[in-house]
Protein backbone atom coordinates (compact mmCIF):
# COMPACT_ATOMS: atom_id res chain seq x y z
CA UNK A 1 0.00 0.00 0.00
CA UNK A 2 1.21 3.26 -0.84
CA UNK A 3 0.00 7.19 0.35
CA UNK A 4 -0.16 9.64 -2.08
CA UNK A 5 1.44 12.28 0.09
CA UNK A 6 0.93 14.73 -2.98
CA UNK A 7 -1.86 14.87 -5.55
CA UNK A 8 -1.07 16.33 -8.86
CA UNK A 9 -2.59 20.11 -8.74
CA UNK A 10 -4.18 20.97 -11.01
CA UNK A 11 -4.19 24.69 -10.79
CA UNK A 12 -1.05 26.85 -12.30
CA UNK A 13 -1.33 29.91 -10.54
CA UNK A 14 -3.14 31.97 -8.14
CA UNK A 15 -4.99 33.41 -10.65
CA UNK A 16 -5.97 30.17 -11.53
CA UNK A 17 -7.38 29.54 -8.68
CA UNK A 18 -9.12 33.09 -7.83
CA UNK A 19 -11.06 32.49 -11.02
CA UNK A 20 -12.11 29.07 -10.09
CA UNK A 21 -13.55 29.99 -6.79
CA UNK A 22 -17.50 31.00 -6.39
CA UNK A 23 -18.01 34.76 -7.55
CA UNK A 24 -17.81 37.16 -4.72
CA UNK A 25 -20.68 39.79 -4.93
CA UNK A 26 -19.20 41.91 -1.50
CA UNK A 27 -17.31 45.43 -1.54
CA UNK A 28 -13.90 43.32 -1.92
CA UNK A 29 -12.63 40.32 -3.89
CA UNK A 30 -10.26 38.17 -3.40
CA UNK A 31 -7.67 38.85 -5.33
CA UNK A 32 -7.46 42.18 -5.01
CA UNK A 33 -4.82 44.78 -3.57
CA UNK A 34 -5.75 47.21 -1.07
CA UNK A 35 -3.49 49.46 0.97
CA UNK A 36 -2.76 49.11 4.68
CA UNK A 37 -3.91 52.26 7.14
CA UNK A 38 -1.06 50.48 9.33
CA UNK A 39 1.74 49.03 8.51
CA UNK A 40 2.47 45.38 10.06
CA UNK A 41 6.55 45.62 10.89
CA UNK A 42 8.42 48.53 9.65
CA UNK A 43 10.19 46.24 6.74
CA UNK A 44 6.48 45.49 5.25
CA UNK A 45 4.67 46.37 2.16
CA UNK A 46 1.83 48.90 2.04
CA UNK A 47 0.04 46.88 0.09
CA UNK A 48 -1.73 43.72 1.02
CA UNK A 49 -3.24 41.09 -1.51
CA UNK A 50 -7.00 39.64 -0.04
CA UNK A 51 -7.15 35.96 -0.11
CA UNK A 52 -10.50 35.15 1.19
CA UNK A 53 -12.67 36.48 3.82
CA UNK A 54 -12.35 34.86 7.19
CA UNK A 55 -15.46 36.26 8.64
CA UNK A 56 -17.80 39.41 8.44
CA UNK A 57 -15.34 42.06 8.18
CA UNK A 58 -12.63 40.33 8.17
CA UNK A 59 -10.18 38.85 5.57
CA UNK A 60 -7.04 36.40 5.46
CA UNK A 61 -4.40 38.84 3.16
CA UNK A 62 -0.86 38.43 1.86
CA UNK A 63 1.85 41.45 2.64
CA UNK A 64 4.50 40.94 0.97
CA UNK A 65 7.90 40.83 3.29
CA UNK A 66 5.19 39.77 5.82
CA UNK A 67 3.82 36.98 5.49
CA UNK A 68 0.02 36.14 5.54
CA UNK A 69 -2.27 37.64 8.51
CA UNK A 70 -5.87 38.44 8.66
CA UNK A 71 -6.90 42.03 8.50
CA UNK A 72 -10.09 43.48 9.84
CA UNK A 73 -11.80 45.75 7.89
CA UNK A 74 -11.09 48.68 9.35
CA UNK A 75 -7.04 48.14 8.76
CA UNK A 76 -7.25 48.91 4.66
CA UNK A 77 -8.82 50.92 1.85
CA UNK A 78 -8.76 50.88 -1.79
Amino acid sequence: MSLDLHPEITLTSVSDWLASEVPFSGEYQPGTWVKLRELPNPYSHDEALLLCENAANQWIAWIPDHGETILGRHQFFR
